[in-house]
């Protein structure tokens, strides 16, 4: 068991965690598709983590955290949400241009800082793209694609934290707590009224990496990992 995991296998760990917390399947194809890698680099790295003794695989090829696993999957993924609400709130950084910062800062990140940085951002308990700092406490949203015309919506996070895409949402008007109507869903787009002759448009498969509270809410769905590609480079978040 190595003592601590490498910046590679930290990468791998914080996408398996994302499976683990969006409820997708914790697989290998499932990471590859994720982290647009081929299946063979992925089934390598798999091996050294199962190797290393952060994950463990069951005949079906099911990934599982071992106990060490979790917890440091779950430390990288604080950090890296963390860092993004610091350098969002206390540093001025645009929310859409905090991500690929905060996955180059969040592998070299002592206690000491992460203490500090958490002072720093007070009560805040989200990174700006709505997913929350401490993991476990993730509020369960429905896909903004899957919602009906009418419907009310608040908007909870992102779950694609591609850059491209948060540069879209920025534009949009989108953003985690914003409220409005969806003013119109058919097969190709939906729009979201937020009054105050502001909307945002966004087609079918974005808005479904879009969770949201909504009212009436259909049926709780997790998106496709095809459609939920985390980021165009190599690695997302």
């Amino acid at each position: 068991m190595s003592s601590h995991a490498t910046v590679a296998e930290e990468e791998y760990l914080q996408t398996i965690f994302w499976l683990h917390e969006a409820g997708l399947p914790m697989t290998g194809a499932n990471v590859a598709r994720a982290m647009q890698l081929s299946a063979p680099t992925v089934h390598e790295m798999v091996g050294r983590l199962e190797r290393d003794g952060y994950i463990t695989r069951a005949a079906d090829k099911s990934i599982s955290f071992t106990e060490e696993g979790l917890s440091q999957a779950e430390a990288v993924v604080r950090r890296h949400r963390l860092i993004e609400r610091f350098l969002t709130d206390v540093l001025g950084i645009a929310w859409d241009d905090v991500h690929e910062e905060a996955e180059r800062l969040e592998h070299a990140m002592s206690p000491v800082l992460e203490a500090r940085m958490l002072a720093a951002i007070g009560d805040a308990k989200t990174c700006p793209h709505g997913h929350p700092i401490e993991p476990g406490t993730r509020i369960e949203g429905v896909p903004l694609g899957d919602v009906e015309e009418g419907a009310k919506i608040t908007v909870l996070r992102f779950e694609n934290e591609a850059e491209d895409l948060l540069h879209l949402f920025k534009h949009e008007g989108l953003e985690p707590g914003r409220e409005g109507t969806v003013a119109t869903a058919d097969g190709e787009f939906v729009t979201v009224d937020f009054g105050a002759d502001s909307t945002a448009t966004l087609t079918r498969s974005v808005a479904e990496t879009v969770s949201v509270l909504a009212d009436p809410s259909p049926p709780p769905r997790t998106a496709l990992p095809e459609q939920l590609v985390l980021g165009k480079e190599r690695y997302g978040r």
